[in-house]
């Protein structure tokens, strides 16, 4: 088992639950899935695709951040537009956000562990 730990959590991330997610965690109620300055010209290099057709294309600006955009999929469902819903799998991983590349050690869910545990099957209480 490859258990990731991080100080302050007192869960840990089997990555090896991945395999038989499905997704949960790009998939559910909508919300912001944040995205830098940085992260933005990232992601237009492994796209191959100008900054601002990007944004245009797959952001959204929300006050003064900017967003990735969502697909809706039922009546609460939406999927993150980058998430392959017949491979079950982020499009984008290399490039992907911090957000994304930090989940699930948010400080949210220091305080909300038990709605972590439901969402993720990688999540491993301590």
């Amino acid at each position: 088992m490859s258990l990731l730990f991080k100080e302050g959590f007192d869960y840990a991330f089997d990555s090896k639950g991945c395999d038989t997610c499905q997704g949960k965690c790009c998939i559910g109620e909508s919300g912001n899935i944040w995205i830098n300055k940085f992260e933005i010209e990232n992601l237009s290099k492994h796209l191959n695709i100008t900054l601002n057709d990007l944004r245009i294309k797959y952001l959204e600006k929300r006050g003064y951040k900017y967003s990735i955009k969502e697909v809706q999929l039922s009546e609460d469902n939406y999927a993150c537009v980058f998430f392959n819903l017949n491979k079950k799998q982020c499009s984008i991983y290399e490039a992907r956000p911090t957000q994304c590349r930090t989940f699930p050690f948010w400080d949210y869910f220091k305080n909300n562990k038990e709605e972590v545990i439901q969402e993720c099957p990688a999540i491993k209480d301590l």
